[in-house]
């Protein structure tokens, strides 16, 4: 029988031992899943073989396989993690819980982000110990990346990455009562990448009764490849290597080789008739689905789970601001945006200009470059399930702004992490490159945002109204918060 004391447990596949921090018992780098090496790079995830003794969980373990990533002079470091820490069992999780134990509590498991391929639970960000403090058991996890994780290859399961999260939140039940939680009570929640995959999940038939709530921070509904962009994607893999396009050639290729292939994938053009790329460009990886997962929440899946979904209000500055690219955008850039995005490019720019009179050329660029990879996705996704009454939606705006760069990373894409996780302290967080810019974040902003995720997975309510078709309503976040109906609605109408 699974059971635990206070820095000791056994699990299915045997006893860990990890680590005392403050009244928090900290598990580190146990694996849920067997390593994928050689051909199972390219496998379904199978269970991990049982080991023999008392398994060392104080020290964090290897990552999977990516490159070092960069986004201009941000210091995207705490978010990235450390890039590839070379290990074979690799796909593992890291588990925080209350050292006092007591009752079985709420369980939250995070999927990081990384644009599919990068980022790891080495995170300086996804440390865990707030939950824990607050009465929650975290869960983080690593997941495969880039090729190994989601190239569609013919003779090779599709969205090897989304299923290695399934295999952590099947692990999660069974096991996770061993660390003092409820399997009854589970959040899943991801941001970005890990967002999408959140998504993902959600409308995967497999994955119905392993949890119970889901968040999604800026990710998207529609955020998935169709199988005719994954195909473009795996043709220019299979070329860039010399290989036929299929597992059994790619199961030849050494991990160093996968990594370095990545970045000669970069331009590749995803628009299809009538699809267009939604990640507009930034990524050649995504999970690959027939519907959209708005669309199958929609016709019904994630039955019964609860869903908390928002977005940063100027999302699209990270992609701007450290290439200096907001300052200097131009009508053109604004144009180019719109025509990579929509298929009616001309309308959608006059919506944006109407709406933000006296926004600059950079703003409105990003304004469309976020609501394409985050924006309308979000809105979709909560409209399909609002539409259901066996679940409650929920909604959020993130609106606090970041003084980086000279004030011009803004209210951006991530910018909410370090709050969510009550982590704002950080000091690699903290400067005038850094995520969260040279003044002092808000702390109780940051106190009530992390409460209200674990008040979400507590209790399925994060302390405000419902969100619904009609009044949509949002809990802007900023330093004081603000109940609204329909952010930017005019906008977002434009594309549907």
């Amino acid at each position: 029988m699974n059971h635990r004391t206070r820095d000791a447990a056994v699990t299915a596949q045997g006893a860990v031992r990890g680590l005392r921090r403050d009244g928090t018992s900290v598990f580190l780098n146990i694996p849920y899943a067997a390593p994928p090496v050689d051909a199972a790079r390219f496998a379904a995830p199978r269970p991990h073989a049982p080991w023999d003794g008392v398994r060392d969980a104080t020290t964090p373990g290897p990552t999977a396989p990516q490159a070092e990533r960069r986004l201009g002079s941000v210091d995207m470091t705490p978010y990235f993690g450390p890039g590839w820490i070379p290990g074979e069992d690799f796909l593992t999780v890291n588990v925080w819980t209350p050292e006092a134990g007591g009752a079985r509590l709420p369980v939250m498991v995070f999927v990081h982000g990384g644009g599919f391929v990068a980022g790891s639970t080495r995170s300086e960000i996804y440390d865990g110990a707030a939950f824990a403090r607050d009465g929650a058991v975290l869960v983080t996890l690593n997941y495969r990346l880039g090729v190994a994780g989601f190239l569609d290859l013919p003779g090779a399961p599709a969205n090897r990455g989304l299923l290695d999260v399934i295999a952590a939140l099947r692990w999660v039940r069974e096991n996770i009562a061993a660390f003092g939680g409820d399997p009854g009570r589970v959040t899943l929640f991801g941001q970005s990448a890990g967002a999408t995959i959140v998504g993902g999940v959600l409308a995967a038939p497999q994955a119905e009764g392993l949890f119970r709530r889901a968040i999604v921070q800026s990710g998207s509904g529609l955020g998935a490849f169709t199988s005719e962009q994954a195909a473009r994607v795996t043709r220019a893999a299979a070329r860039a290597l010399g290989i036929e396009p299929h597992a059994a050639a790619f199961a030849g290729v050494p991990d160093q080789r996968l990594v370095e292939v990545v970045s000669e994938l970069s331009g590749i053009d995803l628009r299809t008739e009538p699809h267009t790329d939604p990640l507009i460009g930034l990524s050649a990886f995504s999970v690959v689905l027939d519907r959209q997962p708005a669309e199958a929440v929609a016709a019904g899946r994630g039955a019964g789970v609860d869903l908390l979904v928002g977005t940063n209000t100027e999302e699209g500055n990270l992609y701007l601001a450290p290439f200096g690219s907001l300052s200097t955008s131009t009508a053109a850039d604004v144009d180019a945006a719109a025509a990579r995005s929509h298929p009616d490019p001309a309308h959608l720019v006059e919506t944006y200009r109407k709406a933000r009179p006296e926004a600059s050329f950079g703003e409105l660029r990003s304004a469309i470059m976020g609501d394409a990879l985050f924006g309308v996705g979000s809105r979709r996704l909560a409209d399909a399930h609002a539409g259901r009454a066996d679940a409650a939606t929920y909604r959020y705006s993130f609106a606090w702004r970041s003084n980086a760069l000279g004030g011009e990373l803004g209210a951006t894409h991530a910018v909410e992490l370090p709050f969510v996780f009550d982590v704002t302290g950080l000091p690699r967080l903290r400067g005038p490159e850094a995520l969260l810019g040279p003044d002092e974040p808000p702390a109780e902003a940051a106190a009530r945002m992390h409460a209200a995720w674990v008040s979400f997975a507590t209790t399925g309510d994060p302390g405000w109204d419902r969100y619904d078709t009609g009044r949509r309503a949002t809990m802007r976040i900023d330093a004081e918060w603000s109940l609204v109906d329909d952010p930017h609605g005019e906008e977002l109408q434009a594309w549907l």
